[in-house]
């Protein structure tokens, strides 16, 4: 394991934004992981957990040892006629392991194709489209504490999964490496295919009766045609959560703008598209020298290259403030700011 010093990030994140670590280690093993935590050298060091990049925006060199967890393998536990166990190491790629369980018809996570990021970081964020969110399909969450080097087994329940969130995000932020993820999946996957758009693309794909292979071809295709390749436009997906609002507050909005799309999330909650929102804000398409909003998807902010992640802030924060002087809803970004 080799420490560098004054490492760009600039490739370690999916915005392409530049932005320099004092310190990076990249961990191949929870014992290279234990190791660098517990060292006299580093132990009192500040620390940043840098997965896959894909959910951070970078305002500013980071001054802090940044740990890039790159620990491999899918491997079986058991199974049995219905379902199997893999315990996923935290550095494989997401989609990577979705491909994978796709050709094995491991149903579950074909909704999630074409996700950006790590294995790590997908409980963390708690990650789903279409449907489907991790925490459907999480058994267990293999994690190391920063300040001791301890490993933890967090079950499902103990991850405290919410809405793009988990207990990663919120009483234990930053002071847990996410080293494996344990999933049981369906070995007779039952489809899922609630969402409009993945019903319209099967249609058009001529499939009368989808496998897990034709939803997970669904949803990349419209992940493709909807979200800009971060290998071509520097962004981060999703930039803002979709706002959950109170059913009186939804219908009174409703009277005033009857376009106003709205999806029950329980008997008194509603959740808005937020890109519907900043869409009907005037923002879709927005550019401003080298940052923008998405023109396909107003949910997404864009860096066109060049670009800096304070500006990218101070438009989302404009952005905030034209959606909530609109609609009285203030978004809340599902991207971290660093």
């Amino acid at each position: 394991m080799q420490i560098q010093s004054n490492f760009s990030l600039r490739h370690f994140n999916t915005f392409g934004l530049e932005s320099v670590a004092s310190f990076f280690a990249e961990v191949s093993s929870v014992e290279e992981l234990t190791e660098i935590l517990v060292d006299p050298v580093w132990r009192q060091s500040s620390k940043f957990i840098l997965g896959g990049g894909s959910n951070v925006l970078f305002t500013q060199n980071v001054e802090a040892l940044v740990i890039h967890p790159a620990i491999k393998g899918i491997d079986k536990i058991n199974e049995d006629e219905d379902s199997i166990r893999l315990k996923v190491g935290a550095g494989e790629s997401w989609h990577g392991f979705v491909v994978h369980c796709v050709e094995h018809n491991y149903g579950g996570v074909e909704n999630l194709s074409l996700i950006p990021g790590t294995v790590g970081a997908a409980p963390m964020q708690n990650i789903g489209a279409y449907g489907v969110e991790i925490k459907d399909v999480v058994e267990s969450v293999e994690a190391v504490s920063i300040s001791e080097g301890r490993k933890r087994i967090f079950s499902n329940a103990e991850c405290e999964f919410g809405y793009r969130e988990s207990i990663f995000k919120k009483a234990l932020k930053n002071q847990y490496v996410v080293t494996g993820v344990t999933f049981v999946l369906n070995k007779k996957p039952v489809i899922n295919i609630g969402y409009g758009d993945v019903q319209k693309t099967l249609a058009e794909m001529n499939v009368s009766e989808p496998t897990i292979k034709d939803v997970s071809q669904a949803v990349i295709a419209i992940r493709r045609s909807k979200l800009p390749d971060p290998a071509q436009i520097g962004n981060a997906g999703s930039f803002f959560k979709n706002p959950e609002i109170p059913l009186e507050q939804y219908n009174s909005l409703k009277n005033a703008f009857p376009d106003m799309p709205g999806y029950p999330v329980s008997e008194t909650m509603i959740k808005v598209p937020a890109g519907w929102l900043i869409e009907q804000a005037g923002w879709k398409g927005y550019r401003q020298g080298a940052i923008g909003v998405h023109e396909k998807q107003a949910l997404v902010l864009v860096n066109y290259g060049g670009g800096n992640g304070n500006d990218i802030r101070e438009l989302a924060s404009t952005i905030q403030d034209s959606v909530e002087v609109k609609y009285g809803i203030r978004l809340t970004p599902e991207v971290n700011f660093v």
